[in-house]
């Protein structure tokens, strides 16, 4: 195939979910409620933080930016996807295909070293217990979710700096229902074999970085917890770092499966599917996560759905 001139390129074709025709309604229902559902779910994690002044602290601060990024990262993706499965033809311009897959990088990005951040603040409340209010002010926090935000930034503006050199053969058809990286990158006509370079390195060095920092504090947090006498000692502790972890296990448990597994076809429907666990699913389970296993959180959103103390 000749590739077309850059210029010519005005729309990819967004192929979306291996959905009967028949069924189209009943998924469509099925994903606007799970997007409402982590929309609202997610925006009252954010307004519990901020109401309740017991919650004015480093661990529940982070929350609050990882319901932020979810929230941001499912609307890059999902309303687009509802609008295709009411049309006929499925298309997103070039423009708006290269803005979304730039956006989700960015709340990728962000989630991904988030999630790191969160577990060192949990290594330093159980392993460093005296220096940890010292240590947690509040200018580290935000200068930590500031370098969160830049990293996954200088990281999305690389990629799609690199897109911008590749040209593209037709059909320009993405077998996702959005815009994903190494999708793209297959349709190019021109020499890609830069922009797989710097896709995977990025995968190991900055998924593979906060990967290892997070399995590392948590080596050193159950030492710590193993030495702890009591028994409601080591449940008091380990229960601080439940929800944690059950974040951790779903956002990289399913990216391993989607992207490492050994019988995953970035070209097939079946890894389309699969995307739907990262897109919706992680980011509507966030919310309840957190909520059914904390008790502070609990209380705080009674307070904030009740009115009263």
């Amino acid at each position: 195939m000749e590739p077309e001139n850059d210029t010519q390129i005005s729309e990819f074709i967004l192929l979306g979910l291996p959905v009967e025709q028949e069924l189209q309604p009943f998924f469509f229902g099925l994903f606007l409620s799970m997007y409402l559902i982590s929309i609202f779910g997610n925006l009252l994690i954010i307004l519990a933080t901020i109401t309740d002044s017991h919650l004015h602290t480093p661990m529940y601060f982070f929350l609050s930016n990882l319901s932020f990024c979810d929230m941001l990262s499912i609307t890059t993706t999902v309303p687009k996807m509802l609008m295709n499965m009411q049309k006929q033809r499925k298309v997103i311009s070039y423009g708006g295909c290269l803005t979304q897959m730039s956006f989700f990088l960015f709340f990728s990005g962000f989630n991904d070293f988030l999630l790191a951040v969160m577990a060192y603040d949990r290594f330093m409340a159980i392993c460093h217990p005296l220096h940890y209010t010292a240590i947690m002010n509040p200018q580290l926090c935000i200068l930590l979710v500031m370098v969160c935000w830049i990293l996954s930034a200088l990281h999305s503006l690389l990629h799609s700096l690199m897109m911008l050199r590749l040209s593209f053969c037709s059909p320009l058809e993405i077998p996702n229902f959005f815009c994903d990286l190494n999708l793209m990158i297959q349709l190019a006509c021109s020499d890609f074999f830069l922009n797989y370079i710097v896709m995977y390195s990025g995968a190991v060095v900055l998924g593979g970085g906060p990967l290892a920092w997070i399995l590392f504090s948590y080596s050193k947090i159950v030492s710590s917890i193993c030495v702890i006498s009591s028994a409601q000692g080591k449940y008091k502790a380990f229960s601080t770092c439940a929800s944690h972890l059950s974040v951790v296990s779903l956002f990289y448990g399913t990216c391993i499966g989607v992207y490492l597994s050994p019988t995953a076809s970035h070209s097939s429907h079946s890894n389309a599917a699969a995307s739907v666990m990262y897109t919706m699913v992680i980011p509507m389970l966030n919310p309840f996560i957190y909520s059914l296993r904390n008790k502070d959180i609990k209380e705080a959103l009674k307070i904030f759905l009740m009115g009263n103390p």
